[in-house]
């Protein structure tokens, strides 16, 4: 596993806050506790007065950080978990009703803040405050099944309205690890991960993956999404949340990105910084690597995979 392709590219990126938590989730999830561990302590390193984790160049995000958390704690880093937790569950910017901003100095609602708090909150054994953050990001965001990006609570208004295709797989990914960490969620919560994983697959292209927008053809290719839903599918069919009919589906969105892993970067994904054009990103190398843990946990399989993904030879590479 150390030389596996992707995780190689992603331990050469740069990274923030939330790229490192999710690259620290797939770490964990692959048995790389003490690398996961190392993440971890330089996120407390990074850490804000305010609590947050791996603040970094006047970090704006007022979410993001919660993401580090679950390494954190795994770590046996406790002040630094505890002053994360106070700042997600009490100090953070929200809406009268609690629902999270995204941003410090904005009233946005965002569909990214599901996966960064969601899980934390399931790991910190606070399964209400969890169900409470999925509401209220489903009410303001949520329509049919797929989300949009950005909600104004200031004006009422969907800001960024179009059906991000990694917005809703930040939701169904955030609900698939939370019901992962606290199994007693499946009741509140799996259900609307399955509805978001059937409204994402609606739109599934010839290709096998999705637009960047889901229902605008014109958008452009995105692959992150289908590493996405083939993390969220192969999490539900392990833990019993989904029917194992979801294997073959899991499957084949992992198949369909297999050929854009060239020399371990994972290609035509929203591309750092800016996620607005096709690029690369360490969040798209960390869901490679999510779904490829959750494919073994869901299959029993060994090491290994769909090629160029888990080691094997690389598109463009050796």
């Amino acid at each position: 596993m150390p030389d596996h392709p992707v995780l190689l590219a992603l331990l050469a990126m740069q990274r923030q806050n939330w790229e490192q938590g999710v690259a620290s989730h797939a770490l964990l999830d692959l048995g790389l506790d003490a690398l996961a561990a190392r993440f971890a302590r330089d996120t407390a390193v990074h850490q804000g007065t305010d609590g947050r984790l791996g603040t970094i160049g006047g970090e704006q995000g007022a979410v993001n950080s919660g993401a580090c958390y679950e390494a954190v704690v795994r770590a046996g880093l406790s002040a630094a978990a505890e002053a994360q937790l106070a700042w997600i569950t009490t100090t953070a910017p929200r809406a009268a009703d609690g629902t999270l901003f995204h941003l410090i100095g904005s009233r946005e609602v965002w569909a990214d803040t599901v996966y960064m708090v969601v899980p934390m909150l399931a790991f910190a054994g606070l399964p209400d405050l969890a169900v409470r953050q999925v509401e209220g990001h489903r009410r303001r965001l949520c329509t049919g099944g797929l989300y949009a990006a950005r909600f104004d609570d200031a004006t009422g208004t969907l800001v960024a309205p179009e059906h991000w295709g990694t917005g809703s797989g930040w939701v169904a990914a955030g609900i698939a690890r939370a019901v992962r960490l606290d199994p007693a969620l499946a009741g509140p919560l799996a259900g609307h991960a399955r509805e978001v994983l059937d409204a994402c697959l609606a739109h599934r292209r010839a290709d096998g993956l999705f637009g960047n927008v889901l229902d605008d053809p014109a958008s452009f290719r995105e692959a992150n999404v289908a590493q996405m839903l083939a993390y969220t599918a192969f999490t539900g069919v392990a833990d019993g949340w989904l029917p194992r009919s979801y294997l073959d589906t899991a499957r084949s969105l992992r198949e369909a990105v297999e050929p854009l892993v060239v020399d371990g970067l994972v290609t035509s994904v929203c591309g750092a910084p800016a996620f607005d054009r096709p690029g690369t990103s360490a969040e798209a190398q960390a869901f490679c690597l999510l779904a490829e843990a959750a494919a073994r946990r869901a299959t029993g399989e060994a090491a290994g995979g769909a090629a160029g993904i888990a080691g094997g030879p690389v598109a463009g590479g050796a």
